[in-house]
């Protein structure tokens, strides 16, 4: 026996074609897309297995292709060091549901300071012992020692323990062991600091941090699993190396040059753009009295992020939507799409960074991403039209994970 569940709406996006398609009716079978058909062509089905959503615009369930889930939000303190690896992960389950209720309901997160704490969040959703999106997890983040992904700013002579600085390389050599350490230890994805960091106290963002060879045998270790590489690039040589050594996706890009968006463009890596997060330290930075280094370099990137959107989306640069979340507080990543449709993108585009295009540069087109059949019945429902105004996206209304509605504000009215 399978469980059926018909969804019946007034007006879905089709963002395959990008049309909006009237009195459609999803038939779903455990908890996947079986059809999609005239809502009165509809099979047959119990009350208790409809799920009626007249009134209201259905889009497939979003995908933040950069988000960090793990731990409190990260400000311009040290990071994970006045918290355990259990406390790390309880804060986690707190910042996948209330995720997964804004509508996006896959991340793929790049990276906790205590290794593998993501992936054991990934696992407890999976069980359905947490609630929270689908995640591809990195497990930890490859990087040089004092580097972007290091934990940086105690005391030279505290001794940090090893789930703390599990990816920190000196060689080559260690970048292989710890790729494979992270993809058998249970990682789906790497995550390799190829510059320097914002909030990373004393780096430089534009600073290339790895080598070229090091980011090659990411690569290389990397497709033995078949997982793909990110790369954190604010810098144009740091994006330049990683682009070289084939990454998948280049993170951040902010201080890009038009020689690495062209080698973008050309070679078909994915560039994933957080803009939104720069606004929320700016405004929230200078309200609590964060350091004025850090305010400078965000300032900085954010004025140059600007313009490398434009430019990218004006080369035809392939895009995933990503905000590092856990930056800023968990729940506000659609804040974003009105970033994105500012800096050059059709709201359609926009959206479909954040569901096909997203979903392709994970690898997972087959699951998510669309609502076409085969595909996880992942919606979200919302009061308007996100084809004229983006941000309606950032109130949904009916958010339904696998065919299980997980957020109903209807109720409540």
């Amino acid at each position: 026996m399978t469980d059926r569940l018909v969804i019946t709406t007034d007006r879905l996006l089709d963002i395959v074609s990008g049309e909006v398609r009237v009195g459609q009716a999803l038939v779903v079978e455990d908890g996947r897309v079986v059809e999609v058909v005239a809502a009165a062509a509809a099979p047959p089905s119990m009350p208790a297995s409809v799920i009626d959503l007249s009134g209201l615009t259905v889009v497939p369930g979003l995908i933040d292709c950069h988000s960090h889930l793990v731990g409190d939000v990260q400000e311009a303190g040290v990071p994970a060091t006045t918290t355990s690896a259990a406390q790390e992960a309880f804060i986690g389950v707190r910042n996948a549901r209330a995720t997964v209720r804004a509508g996006f309901t896959t991340v793929r997160d790049l990276g906790s300071f205590r290794a593998f704490v993501d992936c054991a969040l990934r696992d407890a959703i999976d069980a359905a012992d947490v609630e929270g999106p689908r995640m591809q997890c990195a497990g930890a983040f490859v990087t040089a020692p004092w580097g972007g992904g290091d934990v940086v700013g105690l005391a030279h002579d505290i001794v940090l323990p090893a789930d703390l600085r599990f990816g920190v390389v000196t060689s080559p050599d260690e970048v292989r062991d710890r790729v494979r350490r992270l993809l058998i230890g249970g990682a789906d994805v790497i995550k390799c600091i190829a510059t320097g960091a914002v909030l990373t106290r004393g780096g430089v963002p534009g600073a290339p941090e790895l080598s070229e060879a090091q980011l090659r045998v990411a690569v290389e270790e990397a497709s033995h699993y078949g997982a793909f590489v990110a790369a954190h690039a604010h810098g144009a040589e740091g994006a330049k190396r990683a682009i070289r050594a084939g990454v998948r996706s280049v993170e951040h890009g902010s201080m890009l040059d038009d020689e690495a968006i062209a080698m973008l463009a050309e070679r078909g890596a994915y560039l994933v753009m957080d803009l939104f997060d720069g606004e929320w330290i700016a405004e929230a930075g200078r309200r609590e009295g964060w350091p004025e280094e850090t305010l400078r370099k965000n300032d900085e990137t954010m004025e140059t992020a600007v313009v490398v959107f434009e430019k990218a989306v004006a080369a035809g640069v392939r895009l995933a939507f990503g905000t590092d979340s856990g930056v800023y507080p968990h729940g506000m990543n659609a804040r974003q799409f009105a970033w994105y449709v500012r800096c050059g993108l059709s709201p359609l585009a926009a959206i479909r960074a954040a569901t096909l295009w997203a979903a392709q540069l994970m690898g997972w087109e087959d699951r998510v991403g669309s609502l076409s059949t085969g595909r996880w019945a992942d919606l979200v429902a919302v009061d308007g039209d996100p084809l004229a105004d983006v941000t309606v996206l950032e109130r949904p209304v009916v958010v339904v994970k696998g065919g299980r509605v997980i957020r109903d504000d209807r109720r409540t009215a």
